[in-house]
């Protein structure tokens, strides 16, 4: 049952990240499923694109077109692209093993979250 709960808190952490911020299934559920539940990167990496199978940022978006916030035309093209490009990378992620794939993701993190903190 514990089990169950955290990985909902998780869930509601992520969720609550990504409609302040923008972030959520890369940045805060993979590594939580790697590091505090033990799942190969790999493992959480597919289990994050399966729970954005269903329309989990539809309130979220919604609040933000509310206010003006949202692009149709940009989220539906780049949704297109998610849906080809999610199938090409996966494809690609279940070759190298699990720790070069680790040492990918952190390294993309580290470049991403440098560029944030010395933008101007």
């Amino acid at each position: 049952m514990l089990f169950y709960m955290t990985l909902l808190l998780l869930g509601l952490a992520a969720g609550a990240c990504s409609g302040l911020v923008g972030i959520g299934g890369g940045v805060i559920i993979v590594p939580a499923l790697v590091l505090g539940f033990g799942f190969s990167q790999q493992m959480a990496q597919g289990t994050t694109l399966a729970l954005m199978v269903l329309p989990i940022g539809i309130l979220g978006a919604l609040e933000y077109s509310r206010h003006g916030y949202v692009d149709l035309k940009v989220a539906a093209l780049i949704g297109l692209g998610f849906i080809l490009g999610s199938l090409f990378g996966a494809k690609l992620a279940v070759v190298p093993p699990t720790l070069l794939l680790k040492r990918i993701f952190g390294g993309t993190l580290l470049l991403i979250g440098l560029k944030m903190l010395l933008a101007i």
